[in-house]
């Protein structure tokens, strides 16, 4: 979520689950497993896949750089790798670049090798979270100097998961938006859809007025199941929310 980056892994953690991370350049995963399925070379397998996956996406981009650089839709060339078509399909169905898909592309390709291996996952990158869970978990919203900062959490519920959790931030955090959303918080059964919605949404939040419309944009997207916004003392939300305490 947006944050001061990485948020999930800094929340109580359940005691059901066991939790690692893992490192490759500036991908910083934190991953949590139910713990009678854990292993310790879950690890080294994270790595390896990321590893390999990253070399591929960025001898693209050094054929492309326009990849990485675009802001805008980008129309792929012929064999593109499939993370950069995943990333690509994401970005082109909201208008944003693909690179704004690239955290929740990560996220959701780590966590579907995970559930190969155990019947309970949550994978956070920079903040952007992937889940396949077996009980009701929590997700806290840290939104900067919103009085609803640390004060409210997602309810996500098994029967909704494989979700990705994603959220922008105008004024919390590294991530780049045109925006100035405290939080913009999208759920979707793709990951890398709800990375690159909410930075789309998120850009269109520059004022606490431009809730109830941005709301309205958000329902115009396909295959997402719920979208809360939060601006400085204002919150909306449709869809899937369940807002608890934390």
């Amino acid at each position: 979520m947006p944050y001061d980056i990485r948020t999930y892994r800094r929340q109580k953690q359940d005691k059901d689950l066991h939790s690692f991370t893992a490192t490759v350049k500036d991908t910083d995963l934190w991953i949590g497993v139910d713990s009678k399925s854990y292993r310790p070379d879950f690890k080294k397998r994270v790595e390896d896949l990321v590893w390999r996956e990253r070399r591929v996406l960025e001898g693209f981009i050094t054929r492309e750089p326009e990849f990485k650089a675009s802001l805008e839709p980008y129309l792929l060339p012929p064999q593109a790798p499939n993370l950069a078509v995943i990333m690509a399909r994401a970005g082109n169905q909201v208008g944003v670049g693909p690179m704004a898909a690239v955290a929740g592309a990560f996220a959701e390709l780590v966590g579907k090798e995970m559930m190969k291996l155990t019947g309970e996952v949550i994978v956070e990158n920079g903040g952007d979270v992937f889940l396949k869970i077996k009980k009701k978990r929590k997700i806290s919203i840290y939104v900067g100097d919103s009085p609803f900062s640390n004060r409210l959490a997602l309810e996500i519920r098994p029967s909704e998961t494989p979700l990705g959790v994603c959220t922008s931030s105008g004024i919390v955090g590294p991530s780049y938006s045109k925006g100035k959303a405290h939080g913009v918080v999208v759920l979707s059964p793709s990951t890398p859809l709800a990375d690159a919605a909410a930075t789309y949404l998120g850009n269109l939040i520059i004022k606490r007025e431009d809730v109830e419309k941005t709301l309205e944009e958000s329902r115009k997207i396909s295959g997402i199941k719920g979208v809360l916004i939060i601006k400085d003392d204002k919150l909306g939300a449709w869809g899937r929310i369940r807002l608890v305490s934390p």
